[in-house]
């Protein structure tokens, strides 16, 4: 085989110094050295240099195929780096790959961490919002920052959240201006701060986000539209997410399903015909950190469905009719499933004659909540459901 054209070069802030004899022969040899300016001044690469451009593009870098390049990323490349953007679009035998310790593993060596219990995060280019799902009492978090003014940022999003938190600023890791400093994340003030910087973050208190399914309704922007809470946790029991997975989800009303859905690390495609009702979809996509994996598509669904990426399982929750079945019936592969429910009479009979056609189960469902009952309490009765569950 061919000596491989890409040379990718796990560079710390110790520059050339912290580099392997590899890493340094492998950056003497290259034409062109593409990197960060920051990455670019530590190893001095003088005219060989070339900045990575805004916005962020391999291009550059595949326009100069077959010769000899070099590739500056922090740490590990292929953690938050670089490194998969770019093998993304070569085959095997055209890159070489020289990883330095990540930001993650320095962090944690300074502070005593186990890695195996912490979670690792790179929010130079994401909301912080995607620390939702695994915040608690308790939880440990090292994140990558975008600049000196994010760790502030961050320190004041953690408390709108409702959480007491204590951070460790990192700056500058393994380099000759590391610093590491302590703050609260309520009135944070430290000053000065210098990039690159990671923050660790340990929670002290609040209330996060249960694993099971089933969240509290008050946490979803709605119209009232929403499948509530009880009836969304039989739901997602019977849509069986699995992490990947796709879903489906069919007149998402605010996309309770769809959240939840990709909570348990699946994406999601919620189908919602009335436009206010996509922004709510859209709204709680972002505020339970899941906007990467949720997508929001308004119009009919009929009309669009076959243009989308295959489900693992569908959800009907509004809209549901025969004709729509049929429609999935023919698109779905064998093995898909689907769980549609029924309030109305109309849609009862629609998933009666389904389950009689096509098999699989069916549940009622009849639920009460306690209410005033002059100067007692009585049950209140909530309209009953029918919920048909079938493998296509």
């Amino acid at each position: 085989m061919s000596r491989p054209w890409v040379q990718i070069i796990g560079l710390g802030e110790d520059g050339l110094a912290g580099l392997s004899d590899a890493s340094r022969a492998a950056l003497a040899q290259a034409e062109i050295i593409f990197g960060g300016p920051r990455h670019l001044q530590l190893v001095g690469a003088g005219p060989r240099g070339r900045e990575w451009p805004v916005p962020f593009s391999v291009a550059p870098v595949l326009a100069c195929r077959g010769r000899n390049v070099a590739i500056l990323a922090s740490g590990d490349p292929f953690w938050h780096g670089a490194g998969g953007s770019l093998t993304a679009q070569l085959s095997a035998g055209e890159w070489q790959a020289y990883p330095a310790p990540s930001t993650f593993s320095i962090a944690a060596a300074r502070l005593g961490w186990r890695l195996e219990e912490v979670t690792c995060h790179g929010l130079h280019a994401a909301p912080f919002a995607r620390l939702r799902p695994l915040l608690s009492k308790g939880a440990r978090a090292i994140c990558l920052l975008r600049d000196a003014a994010a760790p502030k940022e961050l320190a004041d999003w953690l408390t709108a959240q409702g959480f007491t938190a204590d951070l460790q600023v990192l700056e500058c890791l393994g380099g000759p201006r590391e610093r590491i400093r302590n703050a609260a994340a309520q009135g944070f003030d430290l000053k000065d701060i210098i990039a690159p910087v990671a923050v660790a973050v340990t929670i002290a208190a609040g209330k996060g986000l249960s694993r099971t399914a089933g969240l509290d309704d008050a946490l979803f922007a709605s119209d009232g539209q929403i499948t509530k809470r009880p009836m969304r946790a039989l739901t997602l029991s019977a849509l069986a997410p699995c992490a990947g997975e796709v879903l489906w989800d069919i007149g998402a009303g605010s996309g309770s399903i769809s959240v939840e859905w990709c909570l348990a690390g699946g994406r999601a495609l919620a189908f919602e015909l009335r436009a206010d009702r996509a922004v709510n979809i859209r709204a709680n996509a972002a505020a339970f950190g899941v906007d990467h994996r949720l997508t929001c598509i308004e119009g009919p669904a009929t009309e669009t469905l076959a243009r989308h990426p295959i489900p693992d399982a569908v959800f009907i929750g509004g809209g549901g009719n025969a004709a729509l079945i049929d429609q999935l019936w023919a698109l779905l592969p064998e093995g898909t499933r689907l769980v549609a429910n029924g309030v109305t009479l109309e849609t009862e009979s629609l998933l009666y004659a389904q389950h009689a056609a096509r098999g699989g189960s069916l549940l009622r469902i009849d639920l009460a909540q306690s209410a005033p009952l002059g100067r007692m309490r009585g049950w209140s009765a909530a309209r009953p459901v029918v919920q048909w569950s079938v493998i296509r």
